[in-house]
Order: structure tokens, then sequence, then C-alpha cells
């Protein structure tokens, strides 16, 4: 069962300082990071990949089927589309190396955020995932989730005050 790419949005130039909430998800639907080292793996290179196309990583959290992260564009050229590309393809070409199997979904979904949100509300939604879906009780315990902004500290306070966790 295929899934259509998610079109950008018209007018929106996914280059610069701006903030996004991303997910992808796995092809169809698969488990993939369910296996430690494959989600470690994805994670580590998910933040070098950030590093190198200046994004800093407000949150992230691999769930099982899915990734979702809070990110922000550090400089005038920090190009979310290539950055989201080439961690895909990074990621997807070591995975396939691996197991033989493709990783990732076509496409992704994007939100960009508005500069009044509050980034750390929307980071908090982002690493409370894993204690909503009941794999752990607190953002401590799971060990694919984080940031570059904030400790681990600041976010489970934010996830405290959150009234729809």
């Amino acid at each position: 069962m295929g899934t259509k790419r998610p079109p950008r949005i018209k007018g929106i130039s996914y280059v610069g300082a701006s903030a996004y909430f991303l997910t992808i998800c796995a092809v169809n639907r698969s488990r993939p990071f369910v296996e430690p080292g494959c989600a470690s793996a994805v994670c580590e290179q998910f933040l070098r990949t950030a590093s190198a196309y200046r994004f800093a990583v407000d949150a992230y959290c691999l769930m099982p089927d899915h990734f979702h992260a809070l990110v922000e564009g550090l400089a005038d050229n920090s190009d979310f589309r290539r950055f989201v590309a080439m961690f895909k393809q990074r990621t997807s070409f070591e995975h396939r190396r691996a197991t033989g199997l493709i990783l990732w979904q076509e496409g992704y979904f994007e939100r960009v955020l508005r500069t009044e949100e509050p980034r750390l509300a929307v980071a908090a939604y982002i690493v409370n995932n894993p204690i909503r879906a009941g794999l752990c009780k607190s953002i401590e315990q799971y060990p694919f989730t984080g940031s570059n902004r904030y400790t681990l500290n600041e976010l489970a306070e934010a996830v405290q005050f959150r009234p729809d966790r």
C-alpha cells in the first residue's frame, strides 16, 4: 500500500531560520525501530545531519514505527528540505545495506511553526509520545528521545505542565 507524497506548502522556501515540526513514518508503518541498534543509528544520524545542515534540535523522538522532531534553522541558508532528504538518504542506505529492507515511506509531513508558538510546548508534545503510547513512565526512561537545545530535565518539566499529557 503506497502513500502519496505530501505536498510542500506553496510560498514557503523552507530555507532560513524557521522552525518545523517533522514527522516521518516507516514504510508501511513497519516497526524497524524496536531493534535498539537500528534506533540508535537513526537517532545518531539525525543529530549529525542536523548539525551539518545547521539546524538546532529542540526535540526528537523515535517511536517503533515513526519519527518526530522539532528543528529550527540556525542560518539564513539552513535548508529544511535538503536536511530531511539527506537524513532519510543516509539512514535508508545504512538500513538497506544491513537488512535489505526499505526504511522510510516516501515523503514526510511538516508543520512550519509560527514565531509566537511556544517551542517548549511542542517539544514536550514530541517527547511525551512514548509515555502516551505506554512504552515508558517518564522521558528519562526512553532512550530514543532528546534535544540539543533543552536538557531532559527541562523537557520532563514541560511535559508535567501540559494539560493534554
